[in-house]
């Protein structure tokens, strides 16, 4: 099975100086927790996810209107391409551990995204299985690698994150 077969074609995108509020409003909007940061020819720049948006919001101080994309993308992106194997897909989430794959052409211009659920929706037991198709036995441990914590363990104690600045209140 290709990646064509399964991805989304129609993305919604931002741009690198869209500001974190107005990335929130499209994700709400297009019910999506992801949106790849494209230039004006739609070349594939970083990606966002709503988590991104969360932590940067609690670490910087600053809000959401106020942060852009390109503050929180690291610009490490990785992705794949239409004609790409769906297994092939599937070897880079587990590697890399991302739950997304932007889908670019020869450009890294964006022709679309393969999630996770796209795959996990796709995919048959074994034996119910087509030629080629994507098996929950193929799936399981892309997922166990995603999933995985950062670590590798799961956490027994909360994150320890700078306090946030005082502000004095008026009464």
């Amino acid at each position: 099975m290709k990646v064509k077969d399964l991805c989304t074609r129609l993305v919604r995108t931002c741009g690198p100086d869209t500001s974190l509020a107005s990335a929130g409003w499209t994700m709400w909007e297009g019910d999506c927790g992801f949106l790849p940061i494209v230039d004006e020819h739609l070349r594939l720049l970083g990606v966002l996810t709503d988590r991104d948006i969360c932590m940067a919001v609690a670490t910087k101080y600053r809000p959401a209107a106020a942060i852009s994309a390109r503050e929180v993308s690291s610009g490490k992106v990785f992705a794949c391409r239409l004609e790409d194997d769906v297994k092939r897909a599937m070897e880079i989430m587990r590697k890399e551990s991302v739950r997304r794959l932007p889908v670019v052409d020869e450009e890294g211009r964006l022709e679309g995204v393969l999630s996770l659920n796209d795959i996990v929706l796709a995919a048959r037991s074994a034996g119910r299985a087509r030629a080629n198709g994507v098996t929950y036995e193929d799936l399981v441990p892309t997922m166990q690698a995603v999933f995985t914590h950062r670590t590798g363990q799961p956490r027994e104690e909360p994150l320890a994150l700078p306090a946030p600045p005082r502000v004095a209140v008026m009464t």
